[in-house]
């Protein structure tokens, strides 16, 4: 097999006579055929190059998928939470679907559903990181990207804020495009911006809990609390009687410890599942800050389908919950 310098070279080379059909094949005969020859290291490499970011959008989740788990994708008749996830993005392309997951057009969405009291406020956008005007922004905010996650950048004192530190990492997220990475089709037409917000904290808690709530074709079935983000993050995970349940997922510290639920925790199922109505799969987040309810975010694919269950049955269970488009995975 060739090395990827050589296939980089070879197909980048030619890339005015490669087609979608051309791809499709080499995918399909080259890769995934022979995938069991092929060491996992040069998976995890070759889901860096450019020849990955140009094949078919089902030939790439099919080798992200294979990679993670080390087992084929059936996209045929998909069973698990992680299969139906990778099946929603291929095949549930709704144009709304990229207004939802952009981190600014979402708030006038999420407002005309619930309401404006529940949007955090908004102090700023722009195109770079250069254009923002610290000097306007308040001695605590938050900026990220409109187009990404988990590029967060938290300011609780400018005098103590690190500029450089944050540009470069809000820059890097600018300049990545989040649909290539695993085909997460709502990303691909999203505007890229930086967006300034309130910084928002319990005075309980003295953090923003994350609430993420799992809605299964507009019903909340499970949700999980985040907290400790910013130190050691920790997780909890509740079904909807608001039962502990022993769901574990790799890399992240795990607990069952115990945590008092907001007394607003129902009103927040109730906002998600009004989110969520016509939607196969939805996961909602909202901060609960001083007894009032704030929206986070939208997501299609949590973990981009690729959630690490240390346990498959929970895998297997949510994949039981989730009934996809036409009541058929068959394509």
């Amino acid at each position: 097999m060739c090395s990827l310098k050589r296939i980089n070279k070879y197909f980048l080379g030619r890339i005015e006579a490669i087609n979608v059909t051309f791809l499709k094949n080499f995918a399909k005969e080259e890769i995934i055929m022979q995938r069991k020859r092929i060491p996992r290291r040069f998976w995890r490499k070759f889901t860096k190059t450019k020849l990955y970011n140009i094949i078919p959008d089902k030939w790439a989740v099919k080798i992200k998928y294979r990679n993670h788990f080390n087992k084929k994708l059936d996209l045929k008749n998909p069973q698990t939470f992680n299969e139906k996830l990778q099946w929603l993005k291929l095949y549930d392309r709704k144009p709304e679907y990229t207004m939802m997951v952009d981190k600014l057009a979402v708030k006038q969405y999420v407002a005309d559903k619930i309401g404006e009291e529940y949007i955090i406020p908004t102090l700023g956008s722009w195109d770079s990181f250069d254009e923002i005007d610290f000097d306007s922004l308040p001695n605590q905010f938050v900026l990220k990207c409109t187009h990404s996650s988990a590029d967060t950048v938290i300011c609780k004192d400018k005098a103590k804020f690190d500029k450089e530190l944050a540009k470069k990492k809000l820059e890097k997220s600018l300049h990545t495009d989040y649909y290539l990475v695993s085909r997460e089709w709502p990303y691909k037409s999203v505007p890229r911006k930086i967006i300034a917000e309130k910084y928002m904290e319990d005075s309980e808690t003295h953090e923003a809990r994350d609430y993420k709530f799992f809605c299964f074709n507009g019903k909340v079935k499970c949700f999980k609390v985040d907290f400790d983000r910013f130190k050691e993050q920790h997780t909890n995970w509740y079904d909807a009687q608001l039962k502990l349940l022993p769901v574990r997922a790799k890399k992240i510290h795990n607990t069952d410890k115990t945590i008092d639920l907001p007394a607003n925790i129902s009103k927040m199922m109730e906002l998600a599942e009004i989110l969520s109505m016509e939607v196969s799969f939805l996961r909602v987040d909202f901060y609960s800050i001083d007894n009032r309810i704030y929206f986070g975010e939208l997501t299609f694919f949590p973990g981009s389908g690729l959630l690490p269950f240390n346990d498959e049955k929970w895998d297997e269970q949510m994949g039981e919950w989730l009934v996809l488009p036409c009541d058929s995975a068959v394509k």
